[in-house]
């Protein structure tokens, strides 16, 4: 016998009394705390949603049981409980914020999909109902700022309005005659859910009862995904949460930007903007220090037994943004080598004039096989960064002991 479902006709049933039909054990359930037993119960009617069409599950207690979880099975839902429960009557209990919260998001997602649809001609392919953000997935050109504000403001008009939201049946053609947003093969009698004057959708869903109790909707942005469009959104206190924290990091950055809220995103493009020209006169500034370094560096070289110079240096105060210009600086010089390490970052590069006689590769690897790090790159030039930053010193005794021999 299929389990009778007392959400169809009333999403709003917070408490209930059923019969247990079965009950059997099940593997355990993953928690926390980790396996938890756990058992199935059916019965004979319940108020509690299982997970479908992109809606998640109820949650509650049935008896002294806690509801785990909430399944499909066939026509039947399957109760997954944390402890056996006799063949007998018991009470059930919804969650009811939960379960309030999923009915606002699962309404105003009808909504805004009927919106996209209606007014730009984006069909919803798929729906999901997450822990902090809802999405629907659109299908069609991408939508421009523009569309995605006309959406949300053509569907928190409908919510102002406060339109009754309600539940009919009738089979596929008699909803198809009624101008169903979505035609389904099924046969037989079907649920569909219609906002008056807005949307007639099938549905099995939960959903509340006018759309002013959806309370508000909010879009957030929207990603590509795939051959679709991604938009994501909240409604109700979701919404309202995500707007205030919204204001709240605006403001926060508005304070550290000494401006008002409504003056960040200009205020960001100005330090921007000076962050490039700083960023650009400091690497001038590290080349032409790279310069005058490498000729004094060179100029107290000492010799490897092939009569290579060599330089051997561990940075300890300079930006470690100077290895690279100065290693290249260092190597524009005939038979030189150098083995420069950032002794507080543990980066290193090595580098020689080309054609010059040692494989850096060959040595990077013999040092990187004693002191742990990660790098790599050809016979003239190596990059490399030590897991360890306490070990520069030890890394380039060793280097400078590969090269001279």
């Amino acid at each position: 016998m299929a389990t009778h479902r007392l959400y169809y006709d009333d999403s709003y049933l917070q408490n209930f009394q059923a019969r247990v039909v079965a009950c059997l054990p099940v593997e355990p359930v993953l928690s926390a705390g980790g396996a938890q037993p756990a058992w199935e119960v059916l019965l004979d009617r319940t108020a509690f949603y299982p997970s479908s069409g992109g809606q998640p599950n109820d949650l509650g207690r049935l008896g002294a049981a806690r509801v785990l979880d909430v399944r499909e099975a066939g026509d039947d839902i399957a109760h997954i409980v944390d402890q056996d429960l006799p063949l007998e009557e018991v009470d059930g209990g919804i969650d009811w914020p939960r379960r309030f919260d999923h009915m606002q998001q699962h309404t105003g997602q009808h909504l805004l999909s009927a919106m996209f649809h209606e007014r730009f001609g984006l069909p919803t392919v798929s729906f999901h109902l997450g822990s902090d953000l809802c999405t629907i997935d659109l299908r069609g050109p991408e939508p421009s700022g523009d569309v995605l504000r006309g959406a949300q403001r053509a569907a928190n008009e409908i919510i102002f309005e406060d339109r009754p939201v309600n539940v009919r049946y009738g089979t596929a053609d008699q909803l198809a005659q009624q101008g169903v947003r979505k035609e389904v093969e099924r046969e037989g009698l079907l649920r569909a859910i219609e906002i008056e004057s807005a949307d007639l959708q099938p549905c099995g869903g939960t959903h509340v009862k006018t759309t002013g109790q959806i309370g508000l909707l909010l879009v957030r942005r929207c990603t590509k995904i795939r051959q679709d469009w991604r938009v994501e959104f909240a409604c109700g206190s979701r919404a309202e949460r995500l707007a205030t924290g919204d204001f709240q990091l605006l403001r926060a950055i508005g304070d550290r930007l000494s401006c008002a809220p409504e003056e960040a995103l200009s205020a960001i493009a100005k330090s921007s903007a000076e962050r490039d020209v700083h960023f650009k006169n400091l690497r001038a500034a590290l080349q032409q220090l790279a310069e005058a370094r490498a000729k004094l560096l060179v100029g107290g070289a000492t010799s490897t037994p092939d009569g290579m110079r060599l330089v051997s240096q561990l940075l300890r105060d300079e930006n470690p943004d100077l290895l690279l210009p100065l290693a290249t600086e260092l190597a524009k010089h005939a038979s030189t080598i150098a083995l420069l390490i950032h002794e507080a970052t543990g980066q290193l590069v090595f580098a020689q004039s080309p054609g010059g006689g040692k494989d850096l590769q060959a040595i990077l690897k013999q040092v990187l096989a004693t002191i742990p790090g990660k790098g790599g790159g050809t016979r003239d030039f190596v990059r490399a960064k030590l897991l360890d930053p306490s070990t520069s010193h030890a890394a380039l005794v060793l280097a400078t002991k590969f090269v001279a021999v």
